[in-house]
C-alpha cells in the first residue's frame, strides 16, 4: 500500500513539485544548498542544468582551471567556505588524461571542506571500452579509471556517488569498490521523446542493433508491440568480415540504429547499407555517446555525400566535442540537461 508521501507524489502538477517531494524522499530539502561545480570543458551544459532547476534548487559553483608553469594543474575553488554543510555536485568530463588528473584531484579535495553529499555526474565513461583483458598483456584501464573515482572519500553523510550514462558494458560497474555508490542511467529515454513526437507522421519504425552487445543493453527499454527489433552482426566471408542482418525484416520499416556511442561510424555504415539492401524506406541512428574522432563525423555529413544517406543522427551532448554537431545536418544533438537535472535532485 503506498504511503502519504507517494500518494503526494502521484498527485504532483508540475516538474518542480515531483522534485521537491523526491528532495525531501532522500534528505535533500534538509535547508542546505545544493551546489554544481563543473569541468571546465562542461560550462554550457552546466548552465543549462542550472536552468533547467526549478525554484533554483540547484547554484552554480566556480573554479580557476589554471596551470602552473610546467603545465601542472593549479586549481582554485572560488568562495570553497560555502562547501561545508552543502550538497555537492560535480560535472565531469574524463575524456584526456590531462582532464582525468586535474579533476580527480578536485574531488579527492571536496569531501575535506565538510560537504554535505558528493555526487559526480560522468555523463561518458572514457575508458568503458578497455574492460577486458583477452590477451596476455593488454591492461583494462577502465579498471584504473575506477579504481581513482573509488578512492573518493567520504563525505558527512556516507559515500560518494557517482553517475554514469549508458556505460559501455555492465561490468564496468564492478570495477568499483565500495567506498562510492555507483549509479547507471541511460539517455534512451530522449529517443523515446524523439519518436513519440513523430507517432503522427505514419511512419513505422523499427529499432535496430548493430551487435548482440547493444541488444543486451537496450533491447528491453523498447516495447515489442510499438518498434519491432532488430539484430546485425558480422559474419566472415573468405578473408573479410561482412555486416548482415541476424534477426528481424526491415522491408518497409524507417530504421533506427541505437548503440551506445560511436568512433569511426564504420559498423553504424555497415549496418545501414545491409538494413536498405534488405528493403528499409530509411536509415536513422541514435548513440548516446558521439565520440568521433579524427573528425570521423565528416562521413555522415549530407555534404559530404557519405556511402550511405541518413534521415537523423541522433546524438546527446555527453562528450565536450559534440557542439560541433549541431546544425549539421543530418546530426540532432539532444541535450542530457534536463536528465542530469533531475538525477541531481533524487
Amino acid at each position: 500500500m503506498a504511503t502519504d508521501h507517494n500518494s503526494k507524489c502521484v498527485d504532483c502538477q508540475t516538474m518542480a513539485e515531483l522534485i521537491a517531494h523526491q528532495r525531501h524522499a532522500h534528505g535533500l530539502c534538509d535547508g542546505f544548498p545544493t551546489i554544481l561545480y563543473y569541468a571546465r570543458e562542461m560550462k554550457n551544459l552546466a548552465e543549462e542544468i542550472r536552468s533547467c532547476s526549478k525554484e533554483h534548487l540547484i547554484e552554480l559553483g566556480a573554479i580557476d582551471w589554471q596551470e602552473f608553469p610546467d603545465r601542472w594543474p593549479n586549481i582554485f575553488i572560488r568562495n570553497s567556505e560555502q562547501i561545508r554543510n552543502s550538497h555537492v555536485l560535480f560535472l565531469a568530463s574524463l575524456h584526456n588524461p590531462q582532464t582525468i588528473f586535474e579533476q580527480i584531484s578536485l574531488l579527492y579535495h571536496i569531501p575535506k571542506y565538510l560537504c554535505r553529499s558528493l555526487k559526480v555526474l560522468l555523463p561518458y565513461f572514457p575508458t568503458g571500452t578497455m574492460e577486458r583483458i583477452q590477451i596476455q598483456g593488454e591492461i583494462a584501464t577502465a579498471y584504473s579509471l575506477a579504481q581513482m573515482l573509488s578512492a573518493i572519500p567520504l563525505t558527512r553523510t556516507g559515500p560518494c556517488e557517482v553517475v554514469i550514462l549508458d556505460v559501455h558494458a555492465l561490468q564496468n560497474q564492478f570495477y568499483f569498490s565500495t567506498n562510492i555508490i555507483v549509479r547507471l542511467e541511460s539517455t534512451v529515454d530522449l529517443l523515446l521523446d524523439q519518436l513519440k513526437a513523430r507517432a503522427d507522421q505514419n511512419e513505422k519504425y523499427a529499432i535496430v542493433f548493430p551487435d548482440d552487445g547493444a541488444h543486451k543493453r537496450f533491447g528491453q527499454m523498447f516495447d515489442d508491440k510499438i518498434f519491432p527489433k532488430l539484430i546485425c552482426s558480422k559474419i566472415r566471408e573468405g578473408d573479410k568480415r561482412k555486416t548482415t542482418i541476424k534477426e528481424g525484416n526491415p522491408e518497409g520499416y524507417h530504421c533506427m540504429i541505437v548503440d551506445d556511442l560511436v568512433q569511426s561510424g564504420g559498423t553504424i555504415i555497415e549496418c545501414a547499407h545491409a538494413l536498405l539492401q534488405k528493403g528499409a524506406v530509411n536509415v536513422s541512428a541514435f548513440v548516446g555517446h558521439g565520440i568521433f574522432p579524427n573528425d570521423s563525423w565528416k562521413k555522415f555529413v549530407h555534404s559530404e555525400n557519405p556511402k550511405v544517406r541518413f534521415h537523423t543522427f541522433y546524438v546527446t551532448n555527453t562528450y565536450p566535442n559534440t557542439e560541433v554537431l549541431i546544425d549539421k545536418p543530418p546530426f540532432k544533438v539532444l541535450s542530457i540537461a534536463q536528465l542530469l537535472c533531475n538525477i541531481s535532485l533524487t
